[in-house]
């Protein structure tokens, strides 16, 4: 009977695990480019499901504390919105993304440059560690389970 909670709970951790790696792999927000002058203007995008609701980008830096909604379907799948940086103060902004359904897309950052500062680069990508290392976390311990299992079972068979 106890080998058989010790099954159940390896299968558990190796299907939980197998949920939260693919979940950390598709949340992601971008911004592009990831610098931009005073006046320019970025494209936030997040993974989200355009069927799930708008997206909430917030943005937050020197000078910013604001939130922007984006119902407008990105051209390679999520939602996007464009973000005008006029007014904005020289420096790194965060952009944290919600989805609809109150899942969060990640984060990025992009810089704000004096005009004719650094020429513009591609976007910064969201930071899953977290997630990736939950789900790591829940699949090595499934695997030390079943590990420990079959070397009982082969103890106890040795024995018998």
């Amino acid at each position: 009977m106890k080998a058989q909670s010790v099954l159940v709970s390896a299968t558990l951790g190796v299907g939980l695990g197998t949920l939260l790696l693919p979940a950390a792999a598709l949340a992601e927000t971008t911004v592009s480019p990831a610098t931009t002058p005073v006046g320019g203007t970025v494209v936030l995008t997040a993974s989200c499901n355009p069927k799930s609701g708008d997206a909430i980008f917030h943005v937050t830096g020197p000078n910013r504390d604001q939130n922007v909604r984006s119902t407008t379907a990105a051209a390679g799948g999520g939602l996007s919105a464009e973000l005008f940086t006029a007014g904005f103060t020289i420096g790194t902004y965060t952009v944290t993304a919600t989805c609809g359904d109150g899942t969060s897309a990640g984060s990025a950052t992009f810089a704000v440059t004096p005009i004719g500062g650094a020429a513009a680069g591609e976007g910064a990508n969201a930071d899953n560690t977290g997630l990736l290392a939950a789900g790591g976390t829940l699949v090595g311990a499934a695997a030390a389970g079943a590990l420990a299992l079959v070397r009982r079972r082969r103890h106890a068979s040795t024995l018998a």
